[in-house]
């Protein structure tokens, strides 16, 4: 059975692009022989990533994710079984939410800033999806 679960966190480091690289790495070697995809966005000290896999697979991500010590305030915010995956086409894709375009945030939050802790896990997942859909998604690998 294929879930996706969408969780939002907090850098440890604010200046985190060593970090962001490491967990990129990290993640696309795990997830390839664990049938996991997804997309990671990182912006402003915050992180928010949409895993998909099987059930065990994520949750068994997701706890070892819950208690990596670069990041702190992690948050589930959506967890859904679902019949097929949006993010298969990626073992790790990437988006900087510094880099975001104000009018897409707008969209979806009350103000230009995006802060995933403040909306609910199906716009941050909408917000996810839209930013797939204008190629705003890079590291296809």
């Amino acid at each position: 059975m294929l879930v996706r679960l969408l969780y939002v966190s907090r850098a440890i480091d604010k200046d985190c692009a060593k970090t962001i690289e490491s967990v990129l790495e990290t993640s696309r070697a795990h997830n390839m022989g664990n049938g996991i995809t997804g997309v990671l966005c990182y912006g402003g000290g915050i992180f928010l990533q949409a895993i998909e896999g099987g059930r065990s697979a994520v949750n068994t991500l997701y706890n070892h994710i819950a208690a990596d010590q670069r990041h702190t305030d992690v948050v589930l915010l959506h967890y859904e079984e679902i019949s097929e995956r949006r993010f298969g086409g990626w073992t790790m894709g990437q988006v900087n939410l510094s880099k975001l375009n104000t009018s897409i945030v707008l969209k979806y939050s009350e103000r230009p800033e995006f802060d995933p802790y403040g909306v609910s896990g199906k716009v941050s997942l909408a917000l996810l999806e839209e930013l797939m859909a204008t190629a705003s998604i890079i590291g296809r690998a």
